[in-house]
């Protein structure tokens, strides 16, 4: 069975640069790749992608971002989103949960859950590999 999955900028950015391979972010990533995981996202999401991953900051070349950009997009699944009534701490926050609700059954998956609603959709990297090898 495949999962359904929005994957929050910071899980994306830990995968790529983790230097371990066992690592929760990284089986996450592997996961999407394999076709365990169908990721869910929108524009707004693919633009944060695209502003994080170019920041000088980190060592990703552009040809990097666009391999990893271009698969999400044409292996996941473009959704819109579904209204909340929550309350954030950061506003930017709020698509990443709202395009999760948007599919029944799906998940966001992110290392800053303090950021999110309580809710089981709202799990870490580690949460989601469990869930995944509980199918």
């Amino acid at each position: 069975m495949k999962l359904y999955a929005v994957i929050d900028t910071n899980v994306l950015v830990s995968a790529l640069l983790s230097k371990h391979n066992d690592s929760a972010t990284v089986q996450v990533l592997d996961n999407i790749v394999n076709n365990n995981v169908i990721p869910l996202f929108n524009v707004e999401i693919l633009s944060e992608y695209q502003t994080v991953l170019n920041r000088a900051k980190f060592p990703f070349t552009p040809d990097d971002i666009n391999l990893v950009l271009s698969y999400i997009t044409e292996n996941g699944i473009e959704c819109s989103r579904t209204c909340c009534n929550e309350t954030f701490p950061d506003p930017k926050d709020i698509v990443f949960y709202e395009v999760a609700l948007s599919k029944e059954d799906s998940f966001l998956v992110t290392g800053n859950t303090k950021h999110f609603p309580v809710k089981p959709i709202v799990v870490t990297p580690a949460e989601f590999i469990k869930i995944l090898e509980s199918e």
